[in-house]
């Protein structure tokens, strides 16, 4: 069934269509570069890859369950990132024709910013906790000193990850919303 013969108000808006920024299309392909470097070295952990890892003295290695845990989060983590690009993509006005029940609909534009506001201020505290100490890591210890500032040079872009995506947020914002 053709939404656009039963709704049409509901598909455009005389807000839709703007062009965003040049710096906020840039600010969200950076969110998902920023995630990638921490998620490629979680994969690479469970590849028995040689990070030089140890805790309490062993050598780390992850199998089972906890494999799986760690490249679900990572593809999670990624996926998530991926996510801004539509506030700054035409599928960020308007839900793609293949998705069921909402496809070709135009999308509210604060279903769009309260997820992605909501995300942004969840990672900086999220962040901010897990930072706290860092760059020590508790009770994980490292063959070298070589393998420790890898590990700080992958998970410290993640930083960036909540004011990149709270900026774009507010550049959607702005274009959907404000005249």
């Amino acid at each position: 069934m053709n939404h656009a013969v039963l709704s049409p108000r509901l598909l455009t808006h005389p807000r839709d269509g703007r062009t965003p920024p040049r710096w906020a299309v840039v600010a969200a392909h950076l969110v998902a570069l920023v995630t990638l470097p921490s998620g490629l070295w979680r994969v690479a952990l469970v590849a028995d890859v040689p990070l030089g890892l140890r805790v309490d003295g062993d050598t780390v290695a992850v199998h089972g369950w906890e494999a799986v845990y760690i490249v679900g989060l990572s593809v999670v983590c990624e996926g998530l990132a991926l996510l801004t690009l539509g506030l700054v993509r035409p599928w960020g006005e308007r839900a793609p024709s293949w998705l069921p029940f909402v496809g070709g609909r135009r999308v509210a534009p604060f279903a769009a910013v309260v997820p992605s506001a909501v995300g942004a201020v969840a990672l900086a505290v999220i962040w901010a906790w897990s930072f706290r100490d860092f760059p020590d890591v508790g009770s994980l210890g490292f063959t070298s000193g070589a393998w420790h500032v890898l590990m700080v040079a992958c998970y410290l872009p993640l930083l960036l990850w909540a004011p990149l995506l709270g900026a774009v947020t507010y550049a959607y914002y702005r274009r959907r919303c404000r005249d």
